[in-house]
């Protein structure tokens, strides 16, 4: 899997990173997230050091696609090296107040020294970051409970910074997803692809399916059986396929199985939590 080089850096998004740069510096809470269901993959390393003097949250979007017992030992690999970690389903309410609840004891500090000082309490700066599609606008519209950020179930749909006022005492900057300019692990470009975080065009149908069809067999042989009301034995990555295609009547023309029609499906029906409720990244 060690193949070098997978790019896909729109040209926004170097210019995003050097904007991050100069508001980091008037920022109070930073408000990372991560994708539940690959949390180191979907994690941006460049921005570690950007950020490492700053109070942290690591939010785990999208945390109703995954299992959460299988989720913890993730939270805290990243509790152990500084943040504040919170699992996150955007549709519970219970989640956005924790969220809320974490952000202003974070900015706790700096209120009680304004106070201190006789200043006015300024609201709380809190930028959100993150890769492409991993949840920041939806998170920000969750926060505000209304629509005040634009999202798009695609990759790089945010292009500029842009300031989200909101009376309670928080000022968020919603930013563009930024990835890093390559992977030199394709792994890593693999499992964004099976995220949405990254186009699926520029990893070929076949090797995403390929490969997730490798994990899916390794470790959740049974969820791939019982989704697709297919038979065992699962003697090879075409067998299932072609099992998949004639049970779901996915057909050409001419009668013979549709075996891109196919990858498609498995693929979407992964990605939607639909086949298992997994995480496909590793614990290092």
């Amino acid at each position: 899997m060690q193949e070098k080089n997978i790019h896909w850096y729109p040209g926004h998004m170097k210019k995003a990173f050097k904007e991050i740069e100069e508001r980091l510096k008037i920022i109070d809470v930073v408000v990372e997230i991560v994708d539940s269901r690959a949390p180191f993959s979907s994690k941006n390393k460049f921005l570690d050091e950007l950020i490492k003097n700053k109070k942290r949250i690591l939010v785990f979007s999208k945390s109703d696609l995954v299992n959460k017992d299988n989720l913890i030992p993730f939270l805290n690999y990243y509790e152990k090296i500084g943040y504040k970690t919170l699992p996150f389903n955007v549709k519970n309410k219970d989640d956005v107040l924790k969220l809320k609840k974490a952000i202003f004891n974070l900015g706790e500090e700096k209120r009680n020294k304004e106070i201190k000082k006789g200043m006015k309490v300024q609201n709380i700066r809190v930028m959100i970051l993150g890769i492409p599609n991993v949840g920041k606008s939806s998170l920000i519209n969750a926060i505000v409970e209304k629509k005040t950020s634009s999202k798009a179930n695609k990759p790089g749909h945010t292009k500029a910074q842009q300031w989200v006022r909101i009376a309670n005492g928080l000022d968020l900057l919603d930013t563009p997803g930024v990835l890093p300019p390559h992977y030199e692990d394709k792994k890593i470009a693999l499992h964004l692809a099976l995220i949405g975080a990254l186009p699926e065009e520029i990893l070929p149908l076949s090797i995403m399916c390929d490969y997730l069809l490798d994990f899916l067999i390794k470790n959740y042989d049974s969820e791939l059986i019982n989704r697709f009301k297919i038979l065992p034995p699962l003697k090879s990555n075409q067998d299932v396929l072609e099992k998949i295609a004639s049970s779901r009547g996915l057909l050409l023309k001419e009668g013979k199985l549709d075996i891109s029609s196919c990858e498609r499906l498995v693929l979407k029906e992964f990605k939607e939590g639909l086949i298992v409720k997994a995480i496909i990244d590793e614990l290092c």
